[in-house]
């Protein structure tokens, strides 16, 4: 049995268009009283709900009735508000849930190398499939100052990549930048100078992650098998690139591999 019932008002802002054949006074004083004109609802808002039980008098309170307003109208408009707030709700929960993290447990490779006196010591961590995900800068010989910014800059550059920013435009944004320490790097096979520290860390990323020989200063080892009798797709050198860092063999697995198929082991245990 139903005891109550809820109200619901609601405010709707609309204008009404007129089209008129002379503008002026007797026109304009019976504007009001005509029904011909078009209505285009503004907006509609929510003003508050009541409840009441059944049987309640009604407050004898004039209610304004609008004219040419369909009930359609209305629906379609609140229809469209709700279908723009479920719309931006669930881009902000995309936003949000975007990142892609790290796993606990990282593969990756730790290059030192100096350039002119100043050492520095770049981290790497990878995904399980060898993308870059992660990057840590170390040096030796610089204040508290720099080694904060470096710290934090490094921070940036990571979170950047598990937001999907590609390597490239972090490449081509910090190459050839030019700031001190500068000149020539030691401790490095590929690079033999940099004009700074991050066009040093930015080269060597592009030549390990992204191939681009042309950044390199040295050639790199090319294989002496063939295209044809490669044998990259062997289920054994699958198992390789899961466990062994992209980064660190710069994709060369073949070259790494030590063929062990002529050795024997005795696995016999003694009684």
């Amino acid at each position: 049995m139903k005891k109550y019932i809820v109200e619901t008002y609601y405010t709707c802002t609309f204008k009404t268009v007129h089209s008129l054949n002379n503008l002026d006074d007797s026109e304009l004083s019976k504007i009001d009283k005509r029904t011909d004109g078009e209505v285009e609802v503004i907006d509609v808002k929510l003003n508050n709900r009541k409840t009441k039980k059944i049987g309640e008098k009604k407050d004898n309170k004039p209610v304004s009735k609008v004219k040419n307003v369909s009930t359609n109208v209305i629906k379609n408009h609140l229809n469209v508000q709700k279908n723009e707030t479920n719309t931006s709700s669930s881009a902000l929960k995309l936003k949000n849930n975007s990142r892609f993290k790290m796993p606990d447990r990282r593969k990756g490779y730790i290059q030192k190398a100096q350039i002119g006196d100043h050492k520095v010591y770049l981290h790497t961590g990878e995904y399980d499939d060898g993308k870059i995900g992660e990057i840590f800068i170390d040096t030796n010989k610089e204040g508290e100052l720099v080694k904060a910014m470096m710290n934090n800059f490094a921070i940036a550059i990571s979170l950047g990549l598990q937001y999907g920013v590609p390597l490239e435009e972090y490449v081509d944004a910090f190459i050839d930048t030019k700031f001190e320490p500068s000149g020539n790097v030691i401790g490095n096979d590929r690079i033999l100078s940099a004009s700074s520290i991050l066009d040093y860390v930015f080269r060597e990323l592009a030549i390990s992650y992204l191939g681009k020989e042309d950044l390199a200063h040295t050639p790199s080892i090319v294989s002496s098998k063939s295209i044809d009798t490669e044998t990259s797709d062997d289920k054994f050198l699958k198992i390789v690139k899961n466990i062994t860092s992209k980064g660190f063999v710069r994709s060369n697995y073949e070259e790494k591999l030590v063929d062990l198929s002529d050795v024997r082991i005795n696995l016999k245990t003694k009684n």
